[in-house]
């Protein structure tokens, strides 16, 4: 220990030729008490060769950084070295407001892969959908690239513009998009009553304040309405703030465990358990995931699965069952680092698996036949008017749920043959 503090005064160059020229003593001693002397040693001339024959000049800062980006990037796509600007960024988003292209992705086979586009964003407007691979950001590609560093390229100022070269599943040629940064502000949590009796809320990420937001939500719904079931939406959200995703679980539940943690040794799990009382009263509940609900997202729809407190309905969910703690670093850094996996009351790993919805419901897009078939009433000259109003007419001509939302208006299906099913909960 006292050897290694001395060496910190010493210059990287000096340190380099200190371990690359073998000393017979000391590589016994050290082979004996486990250390790779031998990986050390490539790696110091590897650096020590990158220093001397590239074809730039880099500074000894940049290779050390660069380093340990490289030694974070071949663990897992989640953990990674932040920077102090990549820091502060960190904590800005789970705050609810931050700037960029509201698209959350990870790093799959060299290429960025879209896990999903939050509501509302230039990334949602654009189509950008759970599944997409970007290739190139403006004319750099992407491919062998650090996570860290797309997302660098991905950002800028508000009101500038990037232009992605996007393959989608199914199809054999990439699109160009072309997206204007903005600040992207998020509102986690939306309700209302989508049908006389039926709520819908809606989280679109798991925010510090979520689970306080989706309460009072919710309270406001059963004060305006005799609710007769919920639909709690999680398609397309990436997860967040775990704490936010045990809250909202618990609104729920009225008991049991609802995930637990299990880093490398046993002793480190952690338990997450519901406090008494369900806040909708046992209301029918059904959940609804794509291949976009990630995390915090696949946190609750495992938890109210496995208590069958829930009908789970959609598409299986993303597989993201890890967990990064930020450990803070000197200098205002920090490593986000998986330390531990979520697992479900049942004891389901979530990691590369996901949540398997209790019924299926793929991407369906149902359209209207405008066209008229044969003739009608209203073809005949002379006939009578309805008698109703304009209001009334553009209203009955308004598109209908199973257009616009066709697993939304699945679920409510779901939630009505339950709701029949449980004659007292309408009285």
């Amino acid at each position: 220990m006292i050897r290694f503090r001395a060496v910190l005064f010493i210059s990287l160059a000096t340190l380099l030729s200190s371990i690359v020229h073998a000393d017979p003593a000391l590589d016994a001693q050290a082979e004996s008490q486990g250390v790779p002397i031998t990986e050390l040693r490539v790696f110091a001339e590897v650096m020590e060769r990158i220093r001397a024959t590239y074809i730039e000049d880099i500074d000894d800062r940049t290779l050390l950084e660069s380093a340990i980006r490289g030694m974070l990037y071949e663990l897992d796509p989640h953990s990674s070295y932040l920077t102090p600007s990549e820091f502060d960024d960190l904590q800005i988003s789970t705050s609810g407001e931050f700037g960029g292209l509201g698209i959350e992705v990870t790093m799959e086979n060299g290429f960025v892969k879209v896990v999903t586009p939050l509501d509302d964003t230039p990334a949602s407007r654009a189509g950008l959908r759970s599944g997409d691979l970007i290739l190139k950001i403006d004319d750099t590609f992407v491919k062998g690239m650090a996570l860290e560093e797309a997302i660098n390229l991905l950002r800028g100022e508000i009101g500038s513009s990037v232009d992605l070269s996007i393959l989608s599943e199914g199809t054999e040629k990439p699109r160009s998009v072309s997206l204007t940064r903005d600040r992207i502000r998020i509102q986690s949590v939306r309700a209302q009553e989508v049908e006389p009796g039926f709520g819908y809320l809606r989280i679109t990420q798991f925010q510090s304040h979520s689970g306080r937001d989706a309460e009072k939500a919710l309270r406001k719904l059963m004060q305006d309405s005799t609710l007769k079931g919920v639909v709690l939406d999680l398609r397309n959200n990436p997860g967040g703030v775990l704490n936010a995703a045990v809250q909202i679980s618990d609104l729920f539940l009225d008991e049991g465990l609802i995930v637990y943690t299990q880093g490398r040794d046993e002793s480190s799990r952690i338990n997450y358990a519901a406090t008494k009382g369900d806040l909708i009263n046992g209301l029918p509940l059904v959940v609804l995931v794509n291949g976009g609900s990630a995390s915090a997202s696949e946190i609750v729809a495992g938890a109210l699965q496995d208590h069958s407190r829930a009908i789970v309905m959609g598409q299986r969910s993303f597989g993201k069952g890890s967990v990064q703690t930020i450990l803070p670093l000197h200098g205002d850094r920090a490593l986000k680092l998986t330390t531990a996996r979520y697992y479900t009351p049942n004891g389901r790993s979530i990691q590369a698996e996901g949540i398997v919805p209790d019924i299926l419901s793929e991407v369906s897009k149902v359209e209207l036949i405008t066209g008229r078939q044969g003739v009608r009433e209203a073809d005949l000259r002379g006939h009578l008017e309805n008698g109703k109003s304009n209001g009334e007419e553009a209203e009955q001509s308004s598109q209908p749920l199973a257009a616009t939302d066709f697993t939304l208006y699945e679920a409510l299906s779901v939630l009505k043959g339950i709701a029949l099913a449980m004659p007292h909960q309408g009285e």
